[in-house]
């Protein structure tokens, strides 16, 4: 399971406990909510877990998916990488407001390095409270340690810089976790006053996101590319891969390839061809056997000739579930000869 935590977090005298998903009660005022980040939702990051609708300790996302997990109470919005994490990427407001509470001291430190126990009570790590007007509120969890750029009692406007994207708290990788509330009850921004058990219903409440932007994606390529060694989830996560490029003289090609959301019954294909297009490698993933917030594949071979062929190497990437083809992506590498 990819998740960071529920965003249990103790300031001052100010608690914000979880609460149900705000339902259809009556006219309310509405707020339109601002994209948090400074990024490019479905290129440059990506929604990895969306609010948890199911009242059970089962899972269901506003579009009865899994893409989500138990009790989930906000938004996750992941960057790809942490070598993108340390170029800075900047949390925004989503709406004008007065800043109510800040956290800012909390270790950059992956959960699955210190423990749960170590974050006990600071599982949101460094972030910012801001109240809206009309009983809205929104809470900005993992920001990077030292990075928050606003003060209690401040005004704010909508985009108005408030930090990074950090690793602090529960959180085994670089993402903001986003609270939006209602008169102390939970909001899905992507499925506001949603039925409890129709799937797609709600509206949503960004603006400036195109449709595009805003559609249901059960499966999400987060990561693709060549290394000259053989590849893994960490170097990928941790950005090292691309201090490994592949050259003529290179011992090895490998093409990776790590994505979000797959679904029990999906079947991974990567295949990597030469200039001449022959396939030098192929694998072939096993059929899930159950849902996966998240998976790395990938495929290559040593090179067993004094050098590469000149040219573009190829690999072709895909996912095949009960309704075919549901997911590719094709990408390449060009050597060019010294």
């Amino acid at each position: 399971m990819v998740r960071s935590g529920t965003n249990v977090w103790l300031l001052s005298s100010l608690l914000l406990s979880a609460a149900p998903l705000s339902t259809r009660a009556g006219p309310v005022d509405e707020i339109k909510l601002n994209f948090p980040v400074r990024c490019e939702l479905g290129s440059t990051c990506f929604i990895q877990n969306y609010v948890d609708h199911d009242s059970t300790d089962q899972v269901r996302d506003y579009q009865c998916g899994g893409r989500s997990y138990d009790a989930h109470d906000g938004t996750d919005i992941r960057i790809p990488d942490m070598a993108v994490q340390r170029q800075g990427v900047e949390v925004l407001a989503t709406a004008a407001g007065t800043v109510t509470a800040i956290r800012d001291e909390i270790d950059d430190i992956s959960v699955r390095t210190i423990g749960r126990a170590a974050i006990k009570g600071k599982e949101c790590g460094n972030g910012v409270v801001i109240d809206h007007a009309d009983g809205w509120k929104t809470q900005y969890c993992h920001l990077a340690k030292g990075s928050v750029r606003v003060s209690r009692n401040e005004r704010v406007s909508p985009g108005h810089p408030l930090g990074l994207i950090g690793l602090s708290g529960d959180t085994e990788f670089p993402h903001l976790h986003l609270t939006v509330r209602h008169l102390n009850k939970i909001v899905d921004p992507f499925a506001y006053e949603a039925e409890p058990t129709v799937c797609g219903s709600g509206r949503p409440i960004w603006t400036g996101l195109t449709r595009d932007q805003m559609k249901y994606r059960p499966r999400e390529i987060l990561n693709v590319g060549f290394t000259d060694r053989s590849p893994t989830m960490d170097l990928v996560e941790s950005g090292e891969a691309a201090k490994y490029p592949v050259g003529l003289e290179s011992e090895a090609i490998a093409a990776y390839v790590r994505v979000i959301g797959l679904r029990q019954g999906d079947q991974q294909i990567v295949t990597v061809r030469g200039p001449d297009g022959v396939i030098l490698s192929e694998y072939k993933a096993p059929v899930l056997d159950r849902d996966k917030a998240q998976y790395f594949v990938a495929s290559g071979r040593k090179r067993k000739d004094a050098a590469w062929k000149p040219g573009s190497y190829t690999a072709a990437y895909s996912v095949s579930g009960s309704d075919g083809t549901v997911l590719r992506r094709t990408f390449e590498i060009q050597l060019d000869a010294k």
